[in-house]
């Protein structure tokens, strides 16, 4: 109310003192001016406390933190959910993976330690990994003499193994594959929740713009000044204040 009345002393100062169309203009830019200015604590209608625009930068960040928090942000969790779900999808099928992995990664050491007569300590994964292409140690080496790669034999005391048989090494190589393809795979679960989190942030920056667009057709005014004269050529001034919310 203040601020109508304000708008209604200063529309009335400046009429009596201009009457043509540029000056109107100007009065209508000064008014909005003053009552945009105004202390908003007194002025609850057009108070931004009570509505503000979203962040799009916001919803970015709540996107990569958790898929379908921009979209909660934005106040559109109803497609935001399904990122979501998809998120703890994701996540129980990686620590699932993950688990398989390292479960089949104890069986073949162990099933080594069995039945090649393996030790674990300082064993890097190419250590692993070469068992499975040869019956025994000296087999190894002897190849790597051949190809004069002298620097990647095993010191047979230190790097010692010898398979009991070719179907025990076999046994061994299946499960070194099944556990490495396993961690392999990881990297598409770990791409699949970059993937879901970008779609998230850029369907939560369109909730926001949505949003916002929303809110200024939500909130608008203006202000619009009638000059109209009468028969006796006398003129009559109609002031005119809008406002939708």
């Amino acid at each position: 109310m203040k601020n109508i009345l304000f708008l209604l002393i200063i529309l009335s100062i400046q009429i009596s003192s201009q009457v043509n169309q540029n000056s109107f203009y100007e009065l209508k830019n000064d008014v909005i001016n003053q009552i945009q200015n105004s202390d908003t604590e007194t002025n609850p209608v057009f108070n931004d406390e009570v509505k503000k625009k979203k962040s799009t930068g916001l919803a970015i960040i709540y996107s990569f933190l958790l898929p379908g928090m921009g979209e909660l942000y934005a106040g559109s969790y109803d497609s935001g959910v399904y990122f979501t779900i998809a998120e703890g999808a994701l996540w129980g099928t990686y620590i699932g993976m993950n688990m398989y992995g390292n479960w089949q990664k104890d069986r073949y050491i162990s099933f080594a330690q069995a039945n090649a007569g393996i030790t674990t300590d300082a064993k890097d994964e190419d250590y692993y990994a070469t068992i499975g292409e040869y019956l025994n140690i000296e087999q190894y080496n002897n190849d790597k003499a051949f190809e004069r790669n002298f620097s990647q034999m095993y010191n047979t005391e230190k790097f010692f193994w010898k398979w009991n048989s070719s179907e025990d090494r076999k046994a061994y190589r299946s499960m070194w594959v099944s556990s490495e393809q396993t961690f392999n795979d990881l990297r598409f679960v770990v791409g699949a929740m970059l993937v879901n989190r970008i779609i998230s942030a850029i369907n939560a920056v369109r909730m926001v713009s949505k949003y916002n667009k929303s809110l200024e057709q939500e909130i608008s005014w203006n202000v619009y000044l009638d000059l109209q004269k009468l028969p006796d050529n006398s003129p009559v001034y109609n002031l005119n204040f809008s406002a939708s919310f």
